[in-house]
């Protein structure tokens, strides 16, 4: 009888998954290739709460799952096309002037844009969200005016999903920032140092990722209008009863 107690207490809710991401052969307009890669990156981080059944919630990333999210983002094509226009950037306006010019330096440029990028996503995707056992995805609304899903996209800064679903201070996206920003440091030889520097980039950072929020919030409004590939809510027919919540 105890171990029979003990088993019922043990038993918890099915959770349910998140469609699988838009591959880019169900998208069927113009330029697909392009936007479908560029709209795999915004979606891979965007999930929707079920609204179909009270109390239901989303199943939660275990380790595998967040090693996979940053391995998929870090090596995202995206990501090499982000990495390649701002050492570009840098490149034309002579940051970092110790890489030097010309190709030897656009390469070393190169370099230090795509370790901003992974370690970006390694600290922020992986890194904290395990340590805090905390859900790296944005949640999106939805639902509701304009301005209360607007004010729910900014909340995310602070405001995040435990893997338990419950809510939490955003750990991963201001740790994940700071460190990232006093790595960088380690391989920018012409970065500013200093606290008011680093809490600028730190602010900069913040705030691009807030935009992204934004835009993950309304894509699925801009998706249909430009018909653009997007993730629809989960349907009921999406439970796995064989898959607990941690």
């Amino acid at each position: 009888m105890p171990a029979q107690q003990e088993t019922t207490t043990n038993i918890r809710e099915p959770c349910v998954q998140p469609p699988p991401l838009v591959r880019l052969q169900d998208y069927d307009g113009p330029l697909k290739k392009t936007v479908g890669l560029f709209a795999r990156e915004l979606e891979r981080k965007s999930v929707r709460p079920p609204h179909y059944k009270p109390g239901l919630i989303l199943c939660s990333l275990d380790l595998k799952d967040k090693l996979s999210l940053f391995g998929r983002d870090t090596f995202d094509p995206v990501t090499f096309i982000a990495s390649a226009f701002n050492a570009g950037l840098d490149q034309a306006e002579n940051r970092d002037p110790g890489f030097g010019r010309g190709a030897s330096g656009y390469g070393k440029r190169l370099g230090a844009s795509f370790a901003d990028q992974a370690s970006f996503k390694f600290f922020r995707d992986f890194a904290y969200p395990t340590i805090f056992s905390e859900d790296p995805r944005y949640y999106r609304l939805g639902q509701g005016n304009t301005g209360r899903r607007l004010l729910h996209a900014v909340d995310h800064a602070f405001v995040a999903h435990h893997d338990n679903g419950h809510r939490m201070f955003n750990v991963s996206e201001w740790l994940g920032t700071v460190s990232v920003v006093a790595l960088s440091n380690v391989y920018h030889p012409g970065n500013e140092r200093g606290f008011a520097p680093a809490a600028r980039q730190v602010g900069y950072s913040i705030g691009e990722d807030i935009g992204l929020d934004v835009l993950r919030e309304f894509w699925p409004e801009i998706a249909r209008k430009f018909r653009l590939p997007f993730r629809a809510e989960p349907a009921p027919s999406d439970l796995e009863t064989n898959r607990m919540m941690k």
